[in-house]
């Protein structure tokens, strides 16, 4: 009986042996196939704490190394989740509500978290972080916490070019204008401190952290020039205030031989440094109220640049490429030939009766100068025929009107023309003193600048040069000039036309004196059937050999001044 009892034992304990044996095989099975990748990549969380560092931004300047926008040292907060003691989180979470204004709920669910790193805020003062970086020496807490240096995008001006410049996002990346553009040269590359420590959050080895430098941005060089820009930005914001323009307004000033934009302003602007903070104290009243899909609406329309992305009827400005058309065919060819055109209020062009603005008092006999000064209808819609809707699309190719400019920034719209296949006569007619088609400001001033520059089309551009963040060394951008279009001698009679239209035409307005300046009035509805108005003014100084060219929209004028072109003067 005892050899059969102990042998009994011996199976039994072999087979519990056997058992736990059995047990333990497929329990390391489960670790080693099942949660192996899982528990793997949290040791690696755990042991190997990489934290980014963020880059200067290059600086943007002005023409004259006026700073536009830069980049001040701040610091960011993060935290390693996996390695604050789990009877810290609470503490730590309380920490960081208190002293950064976090909310406690979101603090502690992100200390609670099984990852390897966890942004508690960015862009923190080093005030801030220094009364943090105190707490964590007081309560001896310090295991999985991080104060990295880091950089905050700053506007010196504010409001100034903020639809040229743009804005960053919290990781600083470019979300709009220039900022977004050039992104990729002002951004440079990020570094990163890499540390490896135990499962307790201790340092493995010397303790030493590996410290990859970031590498800075570039800066670059703006066409603009900040006290141009200024000044314009008074002077639109008074014009629409005081006529009432309920859809803002816009002014551009270039440099026809180079493209450089020396001024673009879209009222009304909004705060760089804020810019998540709508413009309109309307809007603003009401904004708690409205689902985040408005509120992305309401945003993009405050961040639209109109001078690049809005198109519009330019009226009367456009009957400048329609002289310079006539002028370089040589279906005229001078300009103050007495009687060579006549107005009798109208004219009537496939069945369809196209009235003078001044229909009610025709112009009568007309040079091709005073058609002009006069902005007579009936003489532009007889120089359209002429020039046939074949050779006038030939003409919008070369003056760059059928695509987009190039200029660089984002967002830029094309225009809105009829297939030529489809133009009639009406259409062409109506072509011919610029309505019934749309284009955007940009386009019409890179086009006009054509005529002001001697008959040049060139690519309207704000970056004139880079400056490489290590060496300081400046490399210039050279313009681009994409074609001819018009001689210089017709450009030369164009230029002169404009003069008079200032001096005696419907551009009274934009006399200033002591100045050279040339102008063509415009006015145009704003759509079909909508009762809105486009008024607008197109420029040069001086008329002889033009230094700038400017054009002034103003989007649905409703004040006393009325809506005509001719009715105003910003200059």
């Amino acid at each position: 009986m005892a050899n059969i009892s102990e042998k009994r034992r011996i199976r039994n304990a072999l087979l519990v042996f056997v058992g736990l044996f059995s047990l333990l095989s497929i329990r390391i099975g489960y670790i080693q196939f099942i949660q192996g990748d899982e528990l793997q990549t949290l040791a690696y969380m755990q042991q190997t704490l990489d934290r980014t560092i963020n880059p200067n931004r290059g600086t943007i300047y002005d023409r004259n190394g006026s700073i536009l926008a830069m980049s001040a040292s701040v610091e960011t907060v993060t935290v390693n989740p996996v390695n604050i003691k789990k009877d810290d989180k609470e503490k730590v979470a309380t920490a960081f509500s208190n002293i950064l204004g976090i909310e406690y709920e979101t603090a502690l669910k992100k200390v609670s978290k099984k990852t390897s790193i966890e942004t508690i805020a960015r862009k923190v003062d080093k005030e801030k972080t220094d009364e943090l970086r105190k707490w964590m020496n007081d309560t001896g807490i310090s295991t999985g916490i991080n104060i990295d240096e880091d950089t905050k995008r700053y506007y010196p001006y504010g409001t100034l070019a903020s639809h040229i410049i743009g804005f960053t996002g919290s990781d600083n990346q470019g979300l709009d204008g220039i900022e977004a553009k050039y992104n990729d040269t002002l951004s440079g590359t990020p570094g990163k401190i890499v540390r490896t420590s135990d499962a307790s959050g201790s340092v493995i080895g010397t303790g030493e952290e590996q410290y990859i430098h970031a590498i800075d941005g570039n800066s670059i060089v703006l066409s603009i020039d900040a006290n141009i820009q200024s000044i314009v930005t008074k002077y639109l914001e008074e014009a629409c205030i005081d006529n009432e323009c309920t859809d803002g307004g816009t002014v551009i000033i270039m440099k026809p031989d180079t493209g450089d934009v020396l001024a673009m302003v879209t009222y009304p602007e909004y705060d760089l440094n804020d810019p998540f903070t709508i413009n309109s104290e309307d809007v603003k009243s009401m904004w708690d109220s409205l689902n985040q899909t408005d509120k992305n609406i309401y945003l993009q329309q405050m961040w639209r640049n109109k001078a690049i992305t809005d198109t519009y009827e330019p009226g009367s400005t456009f009957k400048l490429i329609t002289t310079s058309i006539a002028l370089e065919e040589k279906i005229v060819t001078e300009t103050d030939k007495a009687g060579e055109f006549a107005c009798t209020g109208g004219i009537d062009i496939a069945g369809t009766y196209i009235k003078c603005w001044r229909y009610y008092r025709p112009h009568g006999a007309e040079s091709l100068r005073q058609a002009l000064m006069n902005s007579c209808n009936p003489v532009f819609i007889g120089l359209g025929q002429k020039v046939g809707v074949k050779k006038y699309y030939e003409y919008l190719r070369k003056f760059g009107l059928l695509y987009k400019t190039g200029i660089d920034l984002p967002g830029e719209a094309g225009s809105i023309f009829l297939a030529e296949g489809k133009v009639g006569p009406v259409e062409l007619a109506t072509l011919s003193f610029g309505q019934r088609f749309e284009i955007t400001p940009i386009q019409l001033i890179t086009a006009v600048s054509g005529i002001a520059n001697g008959g040049k089309l060139v690519t309207p551009r704000f970056v004139t040069a880079t400056i490489d963040h290590e060496t300081g060394e400046r490399k210039e951008i050279e313009p681009v000039v994409k074609s001819n279009i018009i001689s210089e001698d017709t450009a030369s009679k164009v230029r002169d036309m404009m003069k008079s239209v200032v001096a005696e035409g419907t551009g009274k307005n934009a006399g200033v004196k002591g100045y050279e300046i040339g102008g063509k009035t415009g006015t145009s509805e704003d759509g079909v059937n909508t009762n809105k108005y486009v008024t607008s003014f197109m420029g040069i100084s001086p008329t002889e050999k033009a230094e700038i060219v400017i054009l002034v929209v103003l989007y649905n004028p409703t004040g006393e001044g009325g809506h005509q072109g001719g009715a105003w003067g910003i200059l």
